[in-house]
């Protein structure tokens, strides 16, 4: 069970994606989203028919650690906010590509 994660709020955006993940006291992120990476890479490849060598991802990513829910509301709000920043849409609610997997109630 401490290796599990479990994804809540989410955005995937044209060139980047934004998930809040939450998980156990030996949960490796770098790990985790590595594996993310070469689950969706695979995914589009074999739905393109393109080569496994294709490379669609920029090296690394960004984390932050969360310490309580306020601040979990605090960053969600910035983040459903980039598609209105970007102009993709009028209203972060327009943005079709976002969500919630699990509740995250606490960090």
């Amino acid at each position: 069970m401490e290796n599990r994660a479990a994804v809540g709020r989410y955005v995937i955006m044209p060139d980047h994606v934004h998930a809040f993940v939450c998980g156990g006291r030996e949960f490796d992120v770098g790990l985790w989203v590595r594996g993310l990476k070469r689950v969706i890479r695979n995914a589009l490849q074999t739905a393109a028919g393109t080569a496994a060598t294709t490379t669609i991802w920029q090296p690394g990513f960004f984390d932050h650690l969360l310490r309580n829910s306020e601040s979990y509301d605090q960053k969600w709000q910035y983040v459903r906010e980039n598609p209105v920043r970007d102009g993709l849409v009028k209203q972060a609610d327009d943005w079709p590509y976002q969500g919630e997997i699990v509740a995250i109630d606490r960090v």
